[in-house]
């Protein structure tokens, strides 16, 4: 049997780096592996991506609009 991923709290998400990994805005977004390089190979992803080389990264303001989180404020 399969250990489900759990899911990021508000806190964990505004912990991100400012740019992150495909499979940590994946599992953000509750997608598989399959289907993140799927919609990223195709160009479907649901963030824009930044490639480099063979890897693929997304803008974490990008991936907490998308969520519907709001920024935290800067002060």
């Amino acid at each position: 049997m399969t250990e489900k991923t759990r899911a990021f709290t508000i806190r964990e998400l505004y912990d991100l780096p400012a740019v992150v990994d495909l499979m940590t805005a994946a599992r953000a977004l509750h997608m598989g592996r399959t289907t993140a390089y799927k919609l990223a190979r195709s160009g479907q992803f649901p963030c824009r991506l930044l490639r480099y080389g063979g890897t693929y990264r997304v803008v974490t303001a990008e991936l907490l609009e998308l969520l519907g989180v709001p920024l935290p404020e800067r002060g």
